[in-house]
């Protein structure tokens, strides 16, 4: 947990017009430390010292995308000289010849530098691909802040623990991840089905019950992209899901500034538990902290979740190319489901499927190294959630419940995910629209 130090805060803020563009400002001198064991062991502490510049209104990457909450904070007030190298460019040049020079001074690595030049070419040419009439200054704007978020990461690492609370202040990193992540989507051929059902959960989270959402994984960006496609309707999940986290988001330093933003419990892939042998049991034992961290809070109910019982990202088939949800690994599935039965409060579990790999696909290959490709696209993207489904009565039937539920219920989850898979699919790839709309997958455009 991350919490004050003992010398408090000087805060000055000033708010100037309530119009649509207004911006707050702050100067502040704030420390952050960590009280118990971190998640995971191999980082160093964290402290704030400054808040990047963040535009608080940005323009959407088409005319018929929603407006962006009025949520995001600015600060005009002294940063470190660090901190400047990046937030004080004005133009594209100088911002790469910031990355530059803080590689010559040995103070960001090589292979980070190499990284963040690429990220900036990738993200502006996605960006313009948008068609935005403020494409060069959304750039601008968006990389600044994550060159520099970035940056002060690598000079200062942050530590994640086994239940990590989104940063909203001093610096939004929730905010700063929806605006970098907004321009990407293209909202005229993007679809949620079933929003009544997200409603729903609203009201079951204010009753004190736990939701869990089982889905498919296909980005780094997905909670950017759920929140996103959530936040006109239904701002309270979009801001407070927390998401099951693998290492290697809280590692990746062009990824950690957005990883800070979200909710998260923080565990270690099995995909990677084997990677460095003598790390194995470390990260055991740290799966084990966050599985108690979790099922503390499921006790203590009003708890959103969500889980890629996959165990990771979803890959196109090698021979065909075809993106699909990748298979549900059984274990994970059934210790969740136990988990929200035995905490002692009403829960339910919806299938989710997730629709987004355009924007930001994974490498083709589950990659060992740190540091993989973003490769990033202006598209289409969507969700969609289901009715739960019952495990007792998948249980009733089987002849051998004990060895026959849990792959059959793994399995039925798993099957509805895929049905909304490729309702989503027709919708966006096959640009059937609102018409690939079926009786049990009710697509819209709540933002419109």
């Amino acid at each position: 947990m991350l919490i004050l130090s003992s010398s408090p805060p000087t805060t000055t803020f000033f708010t100037s017009a309530t119009t649509p563009k207004a911006r707050v400002s702050f100067s502040f001198s704030v420390r952050f430390c960590t009280r118990r064991q971190p998640f995971p062991s191999l980082f160093h502490s964290f402290k704030v010292s400054a808040m990047a510049e963040m535009l608080q209104d940005k323009e959407s990457s088409s005319s018929s995308s929603p407006a962006p909450p009025p949520a995001a904070t600015t600060s005009s007030g002294e940063t470190s000289k660090d901190s400047r190298t990046f937030l004080n460019a004005t133009t594209e040049q100088e911002l790469l010849a910031g990355i530059m020079k803080e590689r010559e001074t040995g103070r960001l690595p090589s292979s980070v530098a190499l990284g963040m030049e690429e990220l900036y070419h990738n993200y502006k040419n996605a960006v313009f691909q948008s068609g935005n009439p403020r494409a060069d200054e959304i750039v601008l704007s968006n990389m600044a802040i994550a060159l520099d978020r970035m940056f002060y990461d690598v000079e200062d690492p942050f530590v994640f623990e086994p239940f990590h609370k989104a940063l909203r202040e001093p610096f939004d990193y929730y905010m700063f991840g929806q605006n970098y992540i907004r321009p990407l989507v293209d909202y005229r051929n993007s679809y949620v089905g079933n929003i009544s059902l997200f409603y729903e959960m609203e009201e079951k989270l204010q009753q004190g019950h736990n939701i869990v959402l089982m889905s498919n994984h296909q980005t780094e960006a997905d909670p950017a992209i759920i929140a996103l496609l959530l936040e006109a309707t239904n701002p309270h999940i979009a801001e407070n899901m927390t998401y099951l986290a693998g290492d290697r988001v809280l590692i990746d330093p062009l990824c950690k500034p957005f990883s800070i933003g979200r909710n998260l419990i923080c565990v270690y892939s099995k995909k990677h538990m084997n990677d460095i042998p003598e790390l194995v049991e470390m990260k055991r034992k740290a799966n084990t902290r966050s599985l108690k961290e979790m099922a503390l809070r499921l006790r203590g109910g009003s708890q959103l979740i969500w889980i890629a019982p996959s165990g990771g990202r979803d890959r196109p088939y090698p021979h065909t190319e075809d993106w699909y949800p990748a298979p549900f690994d059984t274990s994970s599935v059934d210790n969740m489901r136990r988990l929200v039965e035995h905490s002692g409060t009403p829960g339910h579990i919806y299938p989710m499927a997730l629709l987004c790999h355009n924007i930001m696909p994974p490498p083709p290959q589950v990659e060992k190294e740190i540091g993989e490709k973003r490769v990033i696209s202006f598209h289409g993207v969507g969700l969609s959630v289901s009715p739960g489904i019952s495990f007792s009565d998948i249980a009733t039937a089987c002849e051998n419940p004990e060895e026959q539920a849990k792959d059959l219920y793994t399995q039925a989850v798993y099957n509805v995910v895929m049905e909304q898979y490729n309702v989503l699919k027709s919708a966006i790839h096959a640009k059937q629209g609102l018409e690939a709309s079926t009786p049990s997958v009710s697509l819209s455009q709540p933002w419109n």
